[in-house]
């Protein structure tokens, strides 16, 4: 049985395969970027900040555990279901598309690990900043922590196929129309899947006319989560922070 689910976006992340596949994310890496941020934002706690596209909530988690008062939005419900385990008093977790502007400001907008650039329409990635405009204090910042597209591109591994857990995950990435795609093939207790990934393929100059259109201010660019100056050929990450 074929199962191929549309929008890819709203269905993949919701299924236990997607967290089996990327179960390897390192927690460490992403802890280091945080304090990096942190640091460099000068943002000390009880700050407010919104993880936005936050998963299971692993970076809400780590910045509640600093000290900071955090809400985490996702549009997948099981994810969210998930994440609510971990609640107090200044973490709280809700189902929300980060198409729809959200009702509260925050000293800083975080959308990490490339969630961003998954629509058809360009105008979706415009309405985001947007809306992460729209929840920000009059001093907050804005953070997104995109892939170097430039590089990845340039570097991409057509086909692959990943063990994990047991199920043999093949992966074949191509680039098409501006927009890097994965498609992800496997079987699991005898059913055949089906999911594909797509990611526009945005560089700077992109997100420069992003921000320019949806009203916000560049401050700063680096190439990788030490924070590093921004390198198009080398740089293995695109993080831009703006108000």
């Amino acid at each position: 049985m074929q199962k191929d689910i549309k929008p890819w976006y709203a269905s993949w992340f919701d299924t236990p395969f997607y967290h089996i596949l990327y179960q390897d994310r390192d927690e460490k890496e992403a802890a280091f970027l945080i304090k990096k941020l942190l640091n460099h934002l000068e943002l000390t706690p009880p700050a407010q900040i919104l993880d936005l596209a936050c998963g299971k909530g692993r970076h809400s988690r780590y910045l509640n555990d600093l000290g900071y008062d955090v809400i985490g939005l996702d549009l997948s419900q099981q994810s969210i279901a998930y994440a609510k385990q971990y609640e107090n008093d200044l973490l709280h977790f809700e189902v929300h598309d980060k198409l729809i502007p959200y009702p509260k400001k925050f000293d800083a907008v975080f959308n990490l690990f490339t969630s961003f650039g998954y629509f058809e329409d360009p105008t979706d990635n415009i309405r985001v900043i947007e809306n992460i405009k729209s929840s920000l204090k009059p001093n907050g910042f804005g953070v997104i922590d995109f892939m170097n597209a430039h590089k990845e591109k340039n570097s991409l591994v057509e086909e692959e196929t990943k063990t994990v857990d047991g199920i043999d995950f093949h992966l074949h990435r191509y680039l098409k129309d501006g927009v890097i795609f994965k498609d992800i093939r496997f079987s699991f207790a005898g059913e055949a899947y089906h999911f594909t990934e797509r990611v526009s393929a945005l560089e700077l100059d992109d997100f420069k006319a992003y921000f320019a259109q949806a009203g916000v201010e560049l401050v700063d660019v680096f190439g990788d989560f030490n924070l590093a100056p921004f390198n198009q050929e080398t740089s293995n990450r695109l993080i831009l922070i703006f108000k």
